[in-house]
């Protein structure tokens, strides 16, 4: 298993300065809870899923199997 960055930069640097604004919440979401700090706890859950492969909801990471 590995987590990588999406490979499209442009991506990264807009996730990453949606990061900053809201103080590391994921600029993806609305609401402002302990479940949307980056790294997500849906994606924290996928990573534990021995099935799952692909992005987080934001589309910063990968899970590659």
């Amino acid at each position: 298993m590995k987590i990588r960055l999406n490979e499209d930069a442009a991506t990264v640097q807009k996730i990453k300065e949606g990061l900053k604004r809201t103080g590391g919440y994921c600029p993806c979401r609305l609401a402002r809870t302990e479940e949307n700090i980056c790294m997500c706890e849906e994606f924290k859950n996928q990573i534990k899923d021995p099935d799952f492969e692909g992005f987080c909801h934001c589309m910063l990471y990968y899970k590659e199997k």
